[in-house]
């Protein structure tokens, strides 16, 4: 199609399909032989394939045409260097801001924003560290476990991963009942469920608040094998005064993917979200339960190849405690191999299809042995299927599960 002068859209009018060559751009010699010009050239091979190209260049003077789709594999260019070649400028959504005082300190946040989001975007390194459990930057704000609470003047304290700035609010992020609040959520989780295999960060917290589970007594016998699954909303027995109580309970191991070991299940919802609506929309698990007996359970308590799970694995991947891991992190657990500190971590796209899922390697004595995406990447948004996840035996000669 032919373009006016302007550049702006079709040619109308009479004469509009002759009009003059436009020196080297490649097809206007050929127009101009079509109409029968003087002189005009009769079609060669044309150029190779990438030739020519910066010979073209916007009518406007903006700068050169190319390919406006960043490539995924390399380096994103910068603003400036996306001005001086005339590339697109991706502005995002344009909202207004709202001012908010972080202890005391004024910004400006677009409206909109969580207050965990001033925090991230625009706190110091001290307020960015605000602890989490349940959030995670991939999903939506599930506003569970409470760990993130802040003052915000009102009667109760707020959960910043999900309250929304206002124009004008003060936040206090650490004042003597913040820090007091988030003690006792980690202390009380700490008293009743296995925290030893949760991350750094988690570990530092509970240090830096002076978490100490050990002060309401010593720990009640695990659960039989089944036991938490058979219980009953609102049927309870006393507790003996004597111990505290807890879910410690079997592992379990159903499937030779990946085992749930409820133990260290802090209720956060994290994995429920994930098989829900934030990801994979197959509902295999959910809630059940009441208060302290509350629990993750498939679907009428059946185990897990008999339920709708498709081993996407993304449970796993958002999990903050260790109570989903795959089986391969569990045995070398188990065997007392399990390396973190020598693990390393590469970065590849996944061959099964053409979506091209970015994949994180973890690496320990040269096997694989876990398989992420990372939460910002476009494609994927850390969320994988059962070949990017699981998909990797193949490329050590393991035995087909």
């Amino acid at each position: 199609m032919t373009t006016t002068s302007s550049g702006k859209g079709p040619a109308v009018g009479p004469g509009a399909g002759s009009s003059a060559p436009v020196p080297g751009v490649d097809g206007a010699a050929e127009a101009d032989a079509g109409n029968g010009h003087a002189g005009a050239e009769t079609p060669g091979a044309g150029p190779g394939a990438g030739e020519g190209v910066e010979t073209l260049r916007r009518e406007n003077g903006a700068g050169p045409v190319g390919v406006t789709v960043a490539d995924p594999a390399g380096a994103a260019p910068g603003p400036a260097e996306r001005l001086e070649v005339g590339g697109p400028v991706m502005l995002g959504q344009i909202r207004r801001t709202v001012k908010v005082s972080l202890d005391g300190t004024e910004v400006r946040v677009p409206e909109g924003s969580t207050v965990l989001d001033a925090l991230h975007s625009e706190g110091t390194p001290e307020q960015a560290d605000t602890p989490t459990l349940c959030w995670a930057p991939n999903m939506d704000p599930i506003n569970a476990c409470r760990v993130c609470v802040v003052d915000v003047g009102g009667r109760t304290l707020a959960p910043s991963c999900a309250r929304k700035c206002e124009d004008g609010m003060e936040v206090q992020t650490d004042t003597e009942r913040v820090r007091h609040n988030r003690r006792m959520v980690l202390e009380l989780l700490a008293s009743s469920v296995d925290m030893g295999e949760t991350s750094a960060d988690v570990q530092r917290w509970m240090s830096e608040y002076g978490v100490d589970p050990e002060r309401y007594g010593p720990p009640a016998p695990p659960a039989a094998a089944g036991e938490r699954d058979r219980l009953h909303a609102g049927h309870h027995h006393p507790p003996d005064g004597a111990t505290r109580a807890t879910v410690d309970q079997p592992v379990k191991v159903d499937n030779d993917l990946y085992v749930r070991d409820y133990a260290r299940c802090i209720m956060c919802y994290k994995c429920t979200h994930a098989c829900g609506s934030d990801a994979q929309f197959t509902f295999a698990i959910a809630a059940a339960g009441r208060g302290f007996d509350a629990r993750i359970a498939t679907e009428n308590n059946v185990e897990l190849p008999d339920s709708a799970c498709v081993y996407c694995g993304n449970c796993i991947g958002v999990c903050p405690t260790g109570a989903l891991k795959s089986v391969a992190e569990y045995d070398r657990r188990e065997a007392g191999e399990w390396k973190p500190e020598e693990e390393t971590v590469t970065t590849t796209v996944c061959s099964f299809c053409g979506v091209g899922c970015n994949l994180e390697l973890h690496v320990q004595d040269n096997e694989i042995v876990n398989v992420t995406s990372p939460a910002d990447h476009s494609v994927t948004h850390g969320h994988l299927c059962i070949k990017g996840r699981f998909g990797f035996r193949h490329v050590q000669n393991l035995p087909e599960v």
